[in-house]
């Protein structure tokens, strides 16, 4: 009965670098997992009477208790062997989930980890998250980035809010060009750095690392409107799915 739990202390252990916390002597078989920036639970083990789950058995097993990020997914869940609405937690989006076999210990490992984004910080999912696609605006008036470029592959850049390491960053040349010129890696971001020039202000930097280039005719501010209903790059913004494929 204790493999799967002692198994999932490991993978806690491994993945978050995470250690339980038992914080009710009464139930010395109760452990809590909680991040460390906003203190939050997510996860909590519990051995429990499989009564308690509306179960005909009073055998005693082990519960894995986690916090779901949308509604619609914990109703789909619950209806699965295995799975219950969260034992003891009446507020928010939790579930428990057996750990006596019923579930597959990689199904219950996706849950763990969808539990710990749901409930991380605004930093810690920033941190998580996949990386992004970004179109961001280069201005030849204050910067010549195909000077820049020419001299070297890795130059620094205006930290763009939400960007992280590993993201990708497409330079919007503004005119005369009006067109996306390059591709380029995010390989390292807020750097400390503190400009003011009256039209140029920057608090921290990144460093860019180009990947490819594009012909000046090719993604053009009207193709881009047309297109792909891209109308003014004025900051760091998403792109389409569809600009997405054709970029590549």
């Amino acid at each position: 009965m204790t493999e799967i739990k002692d198994k999932l202390f490991t993978y806690i252990e491994k993945e978050y670098h995470k250690n339980p916390e038992y914080p009710w002597a009464r139930y010395p078989g109760y452990a809590v997992f909680r991040h460390s920036d906003n203190q939050k639970w997510f996860a909590l083990i519990m051995d429990i009477p499989k009564s308690k789950l509306g179960l005909e058995s009073d055998d005693i097993a082990y519960i894995l208790n986690v916090k779901m990020r949308e509604p619609l997914l914990m109703d789909f869940l619950v209806q699965q062997e295995g799975f219950f609405r969260g034992y003891h937690i009446s507020k928010g989006n939790w579930i428990s989930i057996l750990l006596d076999g019923t579930v597959a210990f990689n199904e219950i490992c996706r849950w763990l980890d969808e539990s710990y984004i749901a409930t991380a910080s605004r930093e810690t999912k920033h941190k998580l998250r996949p990386p992004k696609e970004w179109i961001i605006p280069a201005n030849p008036k204050y910067y010549d980035v195909q000077a820049a470029f020419d001299e070297s592959e890795e130059i620094n850049w205006k930290q763009g809010k939400g960007i992280k390491a590993g993201d990708t960053v497409f330079l919007y040349v503004a005119a005369p060009i009006s067109a996306i010129l390059y591709k380029c890696l995010v390989t390292e971001t807020d750097i400390p750095f503190h400009f003011n020039n009256g039209d140029v202000h920057m608090s921290g930097i990144m460093k860019i690392k180009l990947q490819k280039r594009y012909d000046p005719d090719k993604f053009t501010f009207d193709i881009l409107g047309k297109k792909y209903g891209i109308f003014a790059v004025r900051g760091p913004r998403g792109i389409p799915e569809s600009l997405s494929e054709a970029l590549k």
